[in-house]
C-alpha cells in the first residue's frame, strides 16, 4: 500500500481538490483507494455528498478515542472509501495535549487496522498543527499542491523544515514525492517563472541527505478550470460531475503519472 500525505499550510491551493480527485482517478483507474479526511473542515468528506454529522463516526472518533479506521470507513464510489471528518476534529488538539505519544495516533490507528488498499490518502489540514504531524507520521510519502506565485514559493520553504524534522524525529521513512502545480494558467510569465524555480530547486537537491533529495514537479499541470470549483457543490469528484472537462482530464494524468513512478515503503 502506498500513503500518501498531501499537504499545504496556505488554504486555496488546490489541496482538498486534488485529494478528492487525485483518489477518484485512482479509483476510476481500477486501483482500490481510501481518502482519510484529516482536516476539521470537513471540505473533501463534504466534497463527496457526506454530511458530517455527531451521531456517525469520523476521524475524531478514531484519534480521540477506540473506533478503529475500518470503522468509520465508508464506501463512496467503486474502488473508493472515505474516512470522514467532522467539526469536532478542530478540538482534538486540545483534548490530546497530554497524551502521550499523541504525534503518532494516527499511524499506530493504521497499523492495528490498515485499510485493504492500494492507495492511502490523506487530506491535511490547512496548519501545521498535531494533524497534520499525525498524517506525515503515518505515511511514507508527501505531495505538495502548489499555486504558481512568489508567496507559494515562500510558503514551501516551511513545509519542506516540517517534513525534515519528521523524518529525522517521527518517520524516518518519510519522503517527499513532489510538487503538482494547480490554478495553472500556462499563459502568464510568472507561472512559468515558478515552474523554473522549482525545478532549479529540486535539481540542485540532489544526492543530498534531505527527504526531497528525488522529489520533482509533476509534469502534469491542474489547469484553472470552474468544472472543479463547482463539483463540490454538487457533492462529486470532477468524474462524476464532469469527466469530460479539463479538470477531470489533468487528474486522471496525474494519478497516472504518480502510479507509474517510483513507489515508496508504506
Amino acid at each position: 500500500m502506498r500513503s500518501i500525505a498531501i499537504m499545504n499550510q496556505k488554504g486555496g491551493v488546490g489541496k482538498t481538490t486534488t485529494a478528492v480527485n487525485l483518489s477518484a482517478a485512482l479509483a476510476a483507474g481500477g486501483r482500490r483507494a481510501c481518502l482519510v479526511d484529516l482536516d476539521p473542515q470537513a471540505h473533501a468528506t463534504l466534497h463527496f455528498g457526506i454530511e458530517p454529522r455527531a451521531d456517525e463516526l469520523s476521524i475524531y472518533d478514531v484519534m480521540t478515542g477506540k473506533t478503529r479506521i475500518g470503522e468509520a470507513c465508508r464506501r463512496v464510489e467503486e474502488n473508493l472509501w472515505v474516512v470522514p471528518s467532522s467539526l469536532d476534529l478542530a478540538a482534538a488538539e486540545v483534548e490530546l495535549v497530554s497524551v502521550i505519544g499523541r504525534e503518532v495516533i494516527l499511524r499506530d490507528k493504521l497499523g492495528d487496522d490498515p485499510p485493504a488498499v492500494d492507495y492511502l490518502l490523506i487530506d491535511c489540514p490547512p496548519s501545521l498543527g498535531i494533524m497534520t504531524l499525525n498524517a506525515l507520521s503515518a505515511v511514507g510519502e508527501v505531495l505538495i499542491p502548489l499555486q504558481p506565485h512568489f508567496l507559494a514559493l515562500h510558503g514551501l520553504g516551511k513545509l519542506l523544515e516540517t517534513i525534515q524534522v519528521v523524518a529525522e524525529r517521527l518517520n524516518d521513512r518519510l519522503k517527499l514525492s513532489g510538487v503538482v502545480l494547480c490554478m495553472y494558467d500556462a499563459g502568464t510569465r510568472l507561472a512559468a517563472e515558478v515552474s523554473r524555480d522549482v525545478d532549479e530547486f529540486f535539481d540542485n537537491a540532489r544526492g543530498q541527505a534531505t527527504p526531497w533529495a528525488e522529489s520533482r514537479t509533476f509534469e502534469t499541470r491542474i489547469r484553472r478550470n470552474v468544472r472543479l470549483a463547482e463539483a463540490p457543490s454538487f457533492g462529486q469528484s470532477i468524474f462524476r460531475y464532469a469527466p469530460d472537462s479539463h479538470g477531470a482530464e489533468d487528474y486522471r494524468r496525474l494519478a497516472e503519472e504518480i502510479s507509474n513512478g517510483r513507489a515508496q515503503p508504506s
